[in-house]
């Protein structure tokens, strides 16, 4: 709650402590890094419409280009 406020978030966030909804959006798998695998969260983005369907999903995303990706599929 601190941290929405801190930021005045207009929506309510997410703990998934136990990653249940990270596995149904397919964002929760194997990773690797430095020659090793391990069981994390896939950097991903869902867009999700007004009406709360999801209208873009965004795999693997990269932070160099992400931001302008986003904003492309929100102009749609």
């Amino acid at each position: 709650m601190k941290f929405r406020e801190k930021y005045e978030l207009p929506f309510t966030l997410l703990a998934d402590t136990d990653h249940a909804v990270a596995e149904r959006y397919g964002a929760w798998g194997e990773k690797k890094f430095a020659g090793k695998s391990y069981l994390g969260v896939k950097r991903s983005t869902f867009v999700i419409g007004e009406d709360g369907t999801v209208k873009k999903v965004m795999h693997n995303v990269k932070p160099a280009t992400h931001a302008d990706d986003v904003l492309a599929a929100l102009a749609r």
